[in-house]
């Protein structure tokens, strides 16, 4: 599980302080996938970030599997899987030394290394590139290199930043098969992306944030239903846009 607490991040500019998360606070269970919603400068990604503890919020807390995130982030690393908005493959390695190297990192034998591997090309449906250097791998390649070397020691917590962004309609349907797995193992899954459809189709609760704030919580049936709208977009534009979602 992962809760956060009471967010708050502030970046110096040259025209004085920018508040790009301002009081974030929700919680995403075991067993669920938890949306992440906002349009670009919400404060989406700074909140991710925080969470898999790239930034330290400024107050606030992060707390992963009941452990603080400020007072032991070794710990919570080691309790969460991670696809940044950055994929970045090491291009020189092929897929499969790619996810060894990440083993490694977290203290895993080879052999460890090798049951892991082997468990998740068949599910990320990626045997036949496993052993091709990752230098000119598709997008979808190489994003199912980078969830595969973030999940390589087997994390009950899972934060995924648009793991869908770019992908062919096939890689993509594999890709929500592949959540949909990760969920009924038990794990606890924030994912975050613009796909309306996707969002709708796959999670359990769905969190907006605007303006660094969370504006609306609840499920996409509870969410049309608060705006008064039947799909999810006009509901979400009716979110970030209305008096009433930035004082929910």
């Amino acid at each position: 599980m992962i809760t956060a607490r009471n967010l708050h991040k502030s970046f110096k500019t040259k025209t004085g302080l920018v508040k790009a998360v301002d009081g974030v606070e929700f919680e995403a269970p075991d067993g669920q996938i938890t949306g992440l919603l906002g349009p670009n400068g919400a404060g989406k990604t700074t909140t991710l970030r925080m969470l898999y503890t790239l930034m330290r919020p400024d107050t606030g807390e992060v707390m992963v599997d009941g452990v603080d995130a400020a007072k032991d982030p070794i710990a919570v690393r080691r309790a969460l899987g991670v696809l940044p908005d950055a994929r970045g493959v090491y291009k020189r390695l092929t897929a499969r030394e790619n996810i060894a190297y990440f083993g490694e990192l977290h203290g895993m034998s080879k052999a460890q290394i090798a049951a892991r591997t082997q468990v998740l090309a068949r599910e990320l449906q990626m045997d036949d590139i496993l052993d091709r250097q990752t230098e000119g791998f598709s997008q979808g390649q190489r994003t199912k290199t980078a969830i595969a070397r973030a999940l390589v020691h087997d994390p009950r917590n899972v934060i995924l930043d648009e793991p869908t962004n770019g992908l062919d309609v096939m890689t993509t349907r594999a890709m929500r098969g592949f959540l949909q797995q990760l969920k009924s193992e038990g794990r606890c899954v924030i994912f975050s992306s613009h796909i309306m459809q996707e969002v709708a189709a796959l999670c359990d609760r769905i969190v907006i944030i605007a303006k660094g704030q969370v504006v609306a919580a609840g499920t996409a049936d509870e969410l049309r239903a608060r705006f008064g709208e039947t799909n999810l977009e006009d509901a979400f534009v009716k979110a970030i846009g209305s008096e009433e979602g930035l004082h929910a």
